[in-house]
């Protein structure tokens, strides 16, 4: 019977702890995951990219001050480039501003033939279709044609009175304030011949 080979290898203890305390020889470094949050691993990040521009000095001494600066710039930058593509985010934009406000609209207090006169003088001739309609309202409502209220819509008196005339003047007034038509002369001329027609009668 053979016998077996005596185990002629000695682990030597202290050589081992002397690679263990070495930090080249420790590989579990890498296969351990950093007991940090994703604003501390990029804090760090930031810290050695500025360390390696501006010296590890000047960053440890300024740390606070030198990553607030860079969150400045950060934020700064970025309001700027939204500004360049969106603008109308930090003004308040007159293309979307009503031409007018739903007080101006009422039919009472005014004196229409002085503010129409007024407003074809100026050429505000947007401004001379809106009040003869509204006039044409006041009109009606006079005579008791329609219930003028201040919530209704121009629709809701193409109910109540049924003529062709006061139709097309609807439509004028609702396509120069509404639909970016370009109101003239001429069209608040014809506005004025309608409503005369409108006023004079037909059916209610």
């Amino acid at each position: 019977m053979l016998n077996s080979p005596v185990d002629t290898l000695v682990c030597d203890t202290t050589q081992l702890t002397l690679w263990r305390s070495d930090a080249a020889y420790d590989y579990n470094r890498e296969l351990v995951m950093p007991d940090m949050n994703l604003f501390e691993w990029l804090s760090r990040q930031v810290g050695e990219l500025l360390r390696r521009l501006l010296g590890s000095r000047l960053v440890d001494n300024y740390s606070g001050l030198i990553l607030f600066l860079c969150v400045t710039a950060i934020l700064l930058t970025l309001i700027w480039f939204v500004y360049k593509k969106r603008p109308d985010l930090f003004m308040r934009s007159r293309r979307n501003k009503l031409a007018y406000t739903i007080d101006e609209d009422t039919i009472y207090g005014i004196d229409f033939e002085k503010a129409i006169a007024e407003a074809l003088q100026q050429g505000c001739y947007k401004e001379g279709v809106r009040l003869v309609y509204l006039q044409t309202l006041k009109g009606l409502s006079d005579g008791q044609r329609i219930d003028w209220q201040l919530y209704k819509t121009p629709s809701q008196y193409l109910y109540e009175v049924k003529m062709g005339a006061f139709k097309q003047l609807t439509t004028d007034f609702l396509r120069v304030r509404y639909g970016n038509f370009e109101a003239t002369a001429s069209l608040v001329e014809l506005m004025q011949s309608r409503q005369k027609e409108v006023i004079k009668g037909g059916e209610a």
